[in-house]
């Protein structure tokens, strides 16, 4: 029984329109799965199954980003996260201080930690630098932005992880197909964040970050990521092929030893959980809808749309990455559902896996930051800064998205013909 494009538009519309209104988003795309199947012309039982299968796709996701969890909790655990970020900003100095806010949230969010988290880390760095040197709020919160989108599509956070999986490609090779995109963004960030120097309210809190002795050695920082990094890239080089779920716990694994931390491992352990819960959560709901519109006619509407319209067939990679992310504000829900969607339109329009994976998740990562989404809250709360002002920064943002994506687009172009 084929669900019809109609209905899959209404079940996403149903879903965006609750998790607009402040719902927990699990059951925003549940119901608006449901409501989907039911209106697409489905009955209730084929709709419970089209959406128990589609959650059933996402656990080779679901089980990587909770291992890449271990990871990310023990840089943040560790105080690695800080010793990094740091270090990179009195690596550069004052007068590149705006540069070593980009890179510092860059690298943190491209080693694996989550957005939110790089943020929150590296707000507070730079509130202290924006205080001394009497730069702006927007501009302090534009760098750490931009930094950690240009690090996220390099990096084995969920997004990346899952658009790698839906594609069926090796997660490094999905990784290294973005750094030229993820260097432009970085420096599209600075030039735009130096321009917002000197714009709106400036930083009145004297914050004075002091550098904490405990902190692990800029070593013990970075050893687990490089490690696991290094794991991953393997299939590149040679026959081994490390996957995600042992490559990441083994980084963690190493993190922990190197800062002399084996004793909290354990709680480590747990905190890895607790932080990737709700990212699972949200990909098992992303599952249900993703079950409706794998059953709907929406993939081939959305390609006799681009063929009446005159657009190349490989563009929908980067168009549904894009999308789907408007409509979750997240890139983890944004690559997943185009990913999962679209991935057979997009193979068969050309394009090899990892091109595929690559501008999806170059995509979703243009409209991440909307207030439908917990990054626009995590940011605002990571500089105190007042509503109507964070809105000042949206175009911004998409600005910078976009210069990711049209760049990825561009080389993967390239590629495909050659």
């Amino acid at each position: 029984m084929t669900i019809t494009t109609f209905g899959a538009i209404i079940g996403l519309s149903v879903s965006i329109i609750l998790i607009i209104k402040k719902f927990e988003p699990f059951y925003c795309l549940v119901f608006g799965a449901l409501v989907g199947g039911i209106v697409g012309g489905a009955d209730l039982v084929s709709t419970v199954e089209y959406m128990a299968n589609g959650a059933q796709s996402m656990a080779p996701a679901i089980l990587r980003v909770m291992t890449s969890g271990f990871l990310a909790a023990t840089l943040i655990k560790t105080g690695a996260v800080d010793r990094i970020s740091e270090e990179i900003i009195k690596i550069l100095g004052i007068k590149k201080s705006i540069l070593g806010i980009v890179l510092s949230a860059m690298v943190l969010s491209a080693v694996g930690v989550d957005l939110d988290v790089v943020v929150l880390t590296v707000g507070p760095i730079g509130m202290s630098i924006g205080h001394k040197l009497g730069y702006s709020k927007l501009a302090i919160l534009l760098a750490a932005l931009g930094g950690g989108k240009a690090g996220n599509i390099i990096s084995p956070n969920p997004n990346t992880l899952a658009a790698a999986t839906n594609f069926n490609v090796d997660l490094s090779s999905v990784m290294l197909a973005n750094i030229v995109p993820a260097i432009c963004g970085v420096l599209v960030t600075t030039v735009l964040a130096k321009t917002l120097i000197n714009k709106v309210s400036k930083i009145n809190i004297d914050i004075d970050i002091q550098e904490d002795e405990n902190l692990p050695s800029l070593f013990a920082s970075i050893i687990g990521p490089i490690v696991a990094i290094c794991l991953l890239f393997l299939g590149n080089v040679s026959s081994i092929v490390v996957d995600p779920l042992v490559a990441l716990p083994v980084g963690a694994i190493v993190c922990i030893i190197a800062t002399k931390n084996l004793v909290h491992t354990k709680e480590y352990l747990s905190y890895g959980v607790e932080k990737m819960q709700g990212v699972c959560i949200l990909l098992l709901g992303t599952g249900t809808l993703v079950g409706i519109i794998q059953m709907s006619n929406l993939q081939h509407s959305t390609i006799s749309l681009l063929d009446t319209l005159s657009i190349p067939q490989f563009l929908l990679a980067p168009i549904s990455g894009m999308v789907m992310s408007l409509a979750t504000a997240s890139t983890t829900g944004g690559a997943t559902i185009a990913s999962s969607t679209f991935s057979s339109a997009i193979l068969n329009s050309g394009l090899s896996g990892i091109a595929g994976a690559s501008m999806v998740n170059a995509g979703a990562c243009v409209f991440e930051h909307l207030p439908h989404g917990a990054l626009f809250h995590a940011s605002t709360k990571s500089v105190s800064m007042d509503l109507i002002e964070r809105f000042k920064l949206i175009h911004y943002e998409i600005a910078i998205g976009l210069v990711i994506v049209f760049v990825s687009t561009i080389m993967q172009f390239f590629m495909m013909s050659l």
